[in-house]
């Protein structure tokens, strides 16, 4: 899709999902290090490396059109380890709603390289209003509202998953 500099696209839940909705798995708490993973299948690791520390996640992936249009809706609790990461082919402009959503979240959207561009913390359950990354993004990671305070994520911390570079 090609895009004047001034559009945003607007993407996952402003997509028209009423024959979109994809089964999602649920999420299993797992532990991870510095070593294997250990996962449910289905989800996959993410760390954010913070001032504090790292934070830790186990997180089902939205790469496709229909799981990006579902996310998280009609979810009614998401547990403080758990989120969704959705992925995306190419960086690009991104903005997300809230509508069909029962609980804040926080909306991490991160550059190419990794690194956070900027974070929506607790977007309101049912809202529509569009919420911007501000820039380029490859993923998006969702996470129950409010954790991004208590982990002290910030912009400019460093995401580590598969999609993005290490270093």
């Amino acid at each position: 899709m090609n895009l004047a500099p001034n559009e945003v696209r607007v993407t996952r839940r402003m997509i028209d999902r009423r024959a979109l909705f994809a089964g999602a798995g649920l999420a299993f708490q797992g532990a991870f290090g510095s070593g294997a993973a250990l996962a449910a299948p289905g989800l996959e690791p993410v760390e954010v490396v913070t001032s504090r520390g790292r934070a830790r996640f186990q997180v089902e992936i939205a790469a496709t059109r229909a799981e990006q249009a579902k996310g998280l809706m009609f979810r009614k609790s998401l547990a403080p380890d758990r989120g969704m990461l959705f992925i995306y082919k190419r960086p690009q402009p991104a903005a997300y709603w809230m509508k069909n959503t029962l609980i804040p979240l926080d909306i991490i959207f991160i550059q190419p390289d990794g690194r956070i561009l900027s974070i929506v913390r607790n977007a309101r359950p049912h809202d529509e209003t569009p919420l911007g990354a501000g820039g380029l993004v490859l993923g998006v990671l969702e996470i129950a509202g409010g954790r991004a305070a208590q982990l002290g994520i910030l912009p400019g911390d460093r995401v580590l998953h598969r999609i993005f570079p290490k270093g």
